[in-house]
């Protein structure tokens, strides 16, 4: 590896790192902008839009991060696709942990929530891909499948940005594992008939 891609790749570490301490130690997802992110990183500003193009950027690679790191740290979330339920619970199980997980770490979904429902890659996401497709066994299409995924995770991280606004204007109270589970299992069910 060059000097110059290891530098910059130093630099990328530096601004995930000093991004992530903020957003653990914000209360509103707008304190960690990206004057506080160069700061915090000791980088200059500009090198988040040329690491990760914007700070929303940034922000979604932090979130991966956690994801990542949550799926070492939480084995019951890295077995929900590999156990032995049928296709449909396995779905159901990933969803529940995941949205869980979003609400705990509500200021990293708050942060980029709108970047990914926007902005990222449709094939990322779709961890629920092979369920949907054994679920259906062939009733469906691939692509109807990855559409299906699309949708429902989409749905889901909506919810996890809303979550307050459901509580307030509907009563469900995604915080609360029961009502989260029900709310999982009801709008799967919408979608895997």
């Amino acid at each position: 590896m060059s000097e110059k891609k290891r530098d910059l790749e130093k630099t990328r570490q530096l601004l995930i790192g000093g991004a992530s301490l903020l957003m653990t130690r914000c209360t509103d997802p707008d304190e960690v902008t990206s004057r506080a992110i160069a700061r915090e990183s000791g980088v200059n500003p500009a090198m988040i839009n040329y690491c990760f193009g914007s700070r929303e950027g940034l922000l979604f690679e932090v979130f991966k991060k956690l994801l990542a790191d949550a799926q070492q740290a939480d084995a019951d979330l890295a077995k929900a696709l590999l156990c032995d339920l049928p296709p449909k619970q396995r779905v159901k199980e990933l969803h529940f942990r995941m949205m869980k997980l979003m609400i705990a770490n509500h200021s990293y979904a708050k942060a980029i929530t709108r970047f990914i429902l926007l902005n990222r890659n449709v094939s990322f996401g779709m961890e629920t891909l092979p369920c949907i497709t054994e679920h259906f066994s062939g009733r469906k299409s691939e692509s109807e499948c990855r559409f299906i995924a699309f949708e429902l995770t989409s749905l889901h991280e909506l919810a996890v940005l809303r979550y307050a606004d459901l509580k307030q204007d509907f009563g469900i109270d995604l915080t609360d594992d029961t009502q989260l589970r029900h709310y999982v299992e009801t709008s799967v069910d919408r979608f895997l008939d």
